[in-house]
């Protein structure tokens, strides 16, 4: 169905609602929104992207139905539906290209929704999604240039520059999580050694929580989560640092140290107001993240760029994604309208 046109695929007025939609490495999270954009109905589910990409996608669908039931709508409402998917994404063509924590690689994800709810489909890479809800409706929408980086089981990035999302003509961009810090650091999901995801991540902070656990030095993790990585999640590792293991604190606070010498680097490419910061480990832990990050750009950054940005947290939480991917599938679709919050 890629050759139809929007008109063709909505066919009626009567659709003016939007879904967005968050296809995470660990969850998923379809919502449904009014032209106003306040949420009519949402769903959450387990992504279990270890069961492979076509079990993932009869999940995304199955999610999609119970948003609408949850809203009490039907697709035959939707204008459209905005995904948002982590890793890169030909967004011309609606195909995953790559997902390196879901083992995905060129999935028509647009055509396969499309077929299934006769509505148009936009695809978009999740941070881009979640840096543009933000900007339209959340911390950093006073902003004119907005960095995010959100460290999650990978690292995302996303850049939004006086309105769009920066990405090529076909492909998205800013996968910050594979820049290069350390030349034989260790591996990543993508398979290099040294990247950013593999030293900040969550799932390196897991794996080095892990073994502190293991060295008898994190004792409050060891009564919370053990050893076990799928059990040393955000709120685990919030909650021991709260406890006083000190080792956690550490690992956790050179991993957001990391983050922001990534961070300075991208403020010497491109002068962002904002650098925001996303994720379940940095809700968990808001100002450990903004100190640290801050910290560590200021050892990057020309002198003359330290007082042009600001380090801040995203205030749509889980929803930040969900909601931006209904609002760029709004502005790629009908894009004689604003968004109404951003408008205000």
């Amino acid at each position: 169905m890629a050759e139809n046109t929007p008109q063709e695929l909505t066919g009626t007025d009567s659709r003016d609602l939007w879904m967005g939609f968050d296809l995470g490495g660990t969850k998923m999270l379809a919502a449904v929104y009014n032209p106003s954009f306040e949420m009519l109905g949402s769903r959450r589910r387990n992504t279990k992207g270890n069961e492979g990409s076509e079990a993932v996608i009869d999940r995304v669908k199955q999610t999609v139905v119970k948003a609408l039931d949850e809203a009490k709508v039907s697709a035959s409402h939707l204008a459209g539906i905005g995904i948002a998917v982590p890793g890169p994404v030909d967004h011309a063509a609606g195909v995953v290209l790559e997902t390196p924590n879901l083992g995905w690689r060129d999935v028509p994800i647009r055509d396969i929704l499309q077929n299934e709810f006769h509505c148009p489909v936009v695809v978009c890479n999740d941070v881009d999604a979640g840096v543009y809800g933000e900007y339209c409706f959340g911390a950093a929408r006073d902003a004119k240039c907005v960095v995010g980086l959100f460290p999650g089981t990978g690292i995302g990035g996303g850049c939004v520059m006086n309105g769009d999302i920066l990405r090529s003509s076909r492909l998205t961009c800013f996968e910050v999580g594979h820049i290069r810090m350390l030349p034989d650091g260790p591996r990543s999901s993508a398979g290099a050694h040294g990247s950013l995801e593999s030293v900040a991540s969550r799932l390196a902070i897991a794996a080095a929580a892990a073994q502190a656990v293991f060295r008898g030095e994190a004792p409050h993790l060891q009564d919370i989560a053990g050893t076990d990585l799928a059990k040393i999640r955000s709120g685990a590792l919030a909650e021991a640092i709260e406890k006083g293991d000190r080792v956690i604190d550490e690992i956790v606070r050179e991993a957001a140290r990391n983050l922001g010498i990534a961070a300075g680097w991208l403020v010497n490419l491109l002068c962002p107001d904002v650098i925001l910061l996303g994720g379940g480990l940095v809700e968990a832990l808001p100002e450990l993240y903004a100190e640290e990050v801050r910290a560590g750009a200021d050892t990057q950054v020309m002198d003359c760029y330290r007082k042009a940005f600001k380090v801040i947290v995203t205030s749509l939480g889980d929803f930040a994604a969900v909601q931006g991917a209904a609002a760029w599938a709004r502005k790629n679709l009908q894009p004689g309208l604003t968004v109404p919050e951003r408008s205000l």
